[in-house]
Protein backbone atom coordinates (compact mmCIF):
# COMPACT_ATOMS: atom_id res chain seq x y z
CA UNK A 1 0.00 0.00 0.00
CA UNK A 2 3.16 2.21 0.64
CA UNK A 3 4.93 1.43 -2.22
CA UNK A 4 7.97 0.07 -0.13
CA UNK A 5 9.66 -3.09 -2.02
CA UNK A 6 10.27 -6.14 -0.02
CA UNK A 7 13.80 -6.85 0.59
CA UNK A 8 15.14 -9.66 2.24
CA UNK A 9 13.11 -11.69 4.85
CA UNK A 10 12.62 -14.65 7.41
CA UNK A 11 9.84 -16.30 9.34
CA UNK A 12 10.21 -13.80 11.90
CA UNK A 13 11.33 -10.91 9.86
CA UNK A 14 10.84 -8.91 7.08
CA UNK A 15 13.21 -5.35 5.55
CA UNK A 16 11.39 -3.24 3.18
CA UNK A 17 12.60 -0.47 1.28
CA UNK A 18 11.12 2.24 3.11
CA UNK A 19 11.12 5.65 0.48
CA UNK A 20 15.22 4.58 0.10
CA UNK A 21 15.78 4.02 4.01
CA UNK A 22 15.69 0.11 5.63
CA UNK A 23 13.19 -0.63 7.77
CA UNK A 24 12.96 -3.93 9.62
CA UNK A 25 10.21 -5.71 10.79
CA UNK A 26 10.54 -8.18 13.54
CA UNK A 27 7.88 -10.78 15.37
CA UNK A 28 8.60 -10.09 18.81
CA UNK A 29 5.72 -12.33 20.49
CA UNK A 30 4.75 -11.63 23.88
CA UNK A 31 6.51 -8.08 24.08
CA UNK A 32 3.95 -5.64 25.17
CA UNK A 33 2.60 -1.71 22.96
CA UNK A 34 3.92 1.48 24.40
CA UNK A 35 0.73 3.84 24.26
CA UNK A 36 2.23 6.79 25.16
CA UNK A 37 1.18 10.12 23.53
CA UNK A 38 2.76 13.34 23.65
CA UNK A 39 1.44 16.69 22.77
CA UNK A 40 2.66 18.46 19.69
CA UNK A 41 1.22 21.60 17.58
CA UNK A 42 -2.66 20.27 19.72
CA UNK A 43 -1.97 16.50 18.55
CA UNK A 44 -1.48 13.68 20.01
CA UNK A 45 1.90 12.24 18.76
CA UNK A 46 2.55 8.44 19.43
CA UNK A 47 6.02 8.88 21.82
CA UNK A 48 7.65 5.66 19.85
CA UNK A 49 7.67 6.48 15.90
CA UNK A 50 9.81 6.67 12.91
CA UNK A 51 9.16 9.12 10.35
CA UNK A 52 10.49 9.99 6.58
CA UNK A 53 10.99 13.09 4.78
CA UNK A 54 9.13 13.13 1.10
CA UNK A 55 9.03 15.86 -1.52
CA UNK A 56 5.99 18.07 -1.17
CA UNK A 57 3.97 16.23 -3.94
CA UNK A 58 4.98 12.52 -3.35
CA UNK A 59 3.73 13.24 0.57
CA UNK A 60 0.48 14.50 -1.06
CA UNK A 61 -0.08 11.70 -3.65
CA UNK A 62 0.31 9.19 -0.69
CA UNK A 63 -2.02 11.14 1.74
CA UNK A 64 -4.12 11.25 -1.01
CA UNK A 65 -3.63 7.03 -1.52
CA UNK A 66 -3.93 6.34 1.93
CA UNK A 67 -7.02 8.02 2.58
CA UNK A 68 -9.01 6.40 -0.67
CA UNK A 69 -7.93 3.21 0.38
CA UNK A 70 -9.28 4.18 3.97
CA UNK A 71 -6.30 3.53 5.91
CA UNK A 72 -7.21 4.85 9.83
CA UNK A 73 -5.02 8.15 10.95
CA UNK A 74 -3.26 8.81 14.32
CA UNK A 75 -2.97 12.35 13.27
CA UNK A 76 -3.86 14.55 10.06
CA UNK A 77 -2.86 14.77 7.28
CA UNK A 78 -2.30 18.10 8.46
CA UNK A 79 0.02 21.04 8.68
CA UNK A 80 1.39 21.72 11.34
CA UNK A 81 3.59 25.11 13.16
CA UNK A 82 2.15 27.01 10.42
CA UNK A 83 3.60 30.14 9.91
CA UNK A 84 6.50 29.20 11.72
CA UNK A 85 10.37 27.96 11.58
CA UNK A 86 9.88 24.23 10.95
CA UNK A 87 5.85 24.31 8.97
CA UNK A 88 5.58 20.73 8.37
CA UNK A 89 3.08 18.47 5.96
CA UNK A 90 2.36 15.11 8.63
CA UNK A 91 0.46 12.30 9.06
CA UNK A 92 0.64 9.23 11.54
CA UNK A 93 -0.33 6.46 10.74
CA UNK A 94 -0.14 2.55 11.95
CA UNK A 95 1.10 -0.05 9.56
CA UNK A 96 -0.42 -3.80 9.79
CA UNK A 97 2.48 -4.87 12.74
CA UNK A 98 1.28 -1.69 14.84
CA UNK A 99 3.77 0.19 14.45
CA UNK A 100 3.38 3.83 14.39
CA UNK A 101 4.69 5.56 11.45
CA UNK A 102 5.18 9.64 10.74
CA UNK A 103 4.92 11.02 7.04
CA UNK A 104 6.69 14.52 6.62
CA UNK A 105 6.84 17.36 4.51
CA UNK A 106 8.67 20.67 4.12
CA UNK A 107 8.10 23.23 1.36
CA UNK A 108 12.41 23.78 1.97
CA UNK A 109 14.64 21.10 2.90
CA UNK A 110 16.21 23.74 5.14
CA UNK A 111 13.30 23.54 7.43
CA UNK A 112 13.84 20.20 8.35
CA UNK A 113 15.75 20.69 11.65
CA UNK A 114 15.08 24.15 12.14
CA UNK A 115 13.90 25.50 15.44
Amino acid sequence: MLGCREGRSANEWVEFDFFGHQIAGHLSPGSTTDNAHNRVDGNAVPVRHFGVVLAPPDWRQLAGNLRERGVKSLVGPTVRFEGLPGEQATMFFQDPGGNDLEITSFTHDSMVFSR
